[in-house]
């Protein structure tokens, strides 16, 4: 089982947080791949942690689809399975919209600025044609607007919901279009013009938008 001896390990979070959180990049990336059978040992030895927290955060992401644990026997990562993108965006998509919608009541020029800071970030990497790195990007810049909402249920669930969509689209080779660009800077407008309705509107479309894109491979999504 390859594991990167030079990832990052975070600061000031438990051993539990520290694992699950590498592991669960791991499985969205294909360091782990679908189907390989994970040690724990292995992992522990490689995060720097007891088997405890190991443990702890794979019975965590099996919770959450990620893993299946077959007692006694093996631990596996689970499938890719394209098809459960229209599962999966459906719910997202009406998340991100409310997210957006209760956002704005927590709004400030310092989030504003940051928004525009990473949709720039977001344009320099399609522009360099690193997109591997604007999909990161561009879920940094979804993750501020659902933190900012500052409801700790939705947020549990689109962090569930965000890692199997963003799996997929490492996994099919998504490669979001410039448009996004675009359609990013005008949800922060309507996010600084405090317009919920239009805002809320447009980040639902952003999602739903994928699946009348998404393709088996090599799929340019409108996202």
């Amino acid at each position: 089982m390859p594991i990167p001896a030079n990832h990052s390990k975070p600061i000031r979070t438990t051993a539990k947080e520290s694992a699950y959180k590498q592991i669960l990049h791991w499985i969205i990336d294909g360091t782990l791949y679908p189907g390989e059978k994970l040690n724990d040992t292995e992992l522990a030895e490689a995060l720097g942690v007891s088997r405890t927290p190991v443990r702890e955060s794979l019975q965590l992401l099996e919770s959450q689809g990620l893993v299946k644990m077959y007692p006694g026997k093996a631990t596996q990562v689970t499938e890719v399975e394209r098809e459960s993108i229209k599962d999966l965006l459906p719910p997202l998509a009406v998340l991100q919209a409310l997210s957006t919608e209760l956002a704005i009541d927590h709004i400030t020029e310092s989030t504003i600025a940051t928004l525009k800071s990473i949709n720039q970030d977001f344009a320099n990497a399609l522009y360099n044609e690193d997109f591997y790195a604007a999909l990161n990007i561009d879920e940094q810049f979804h993750q501020v607007i659902v933190d900012t909402a500052d409801n700790p249920y939705i947020s549990s669930i689109v962090e569930n919901l965000q890692a199997h969509v963003r799996r997929l689209f490492f996994h099919n080779s998504i490669i979001l279009s410039e448009s996004s660009i675009v359609v990013h800077d005008t949800i922060i407008q309507y996010i600084e013009d405090g317009d919920k309705e239009n805002a809320s509107a447009l980040m639902k479309q952003n999602w739903q938008d994928i699946l009348k894109d998404f393709k088996l491979s090599g799929a340019v999504s409108q996202k």
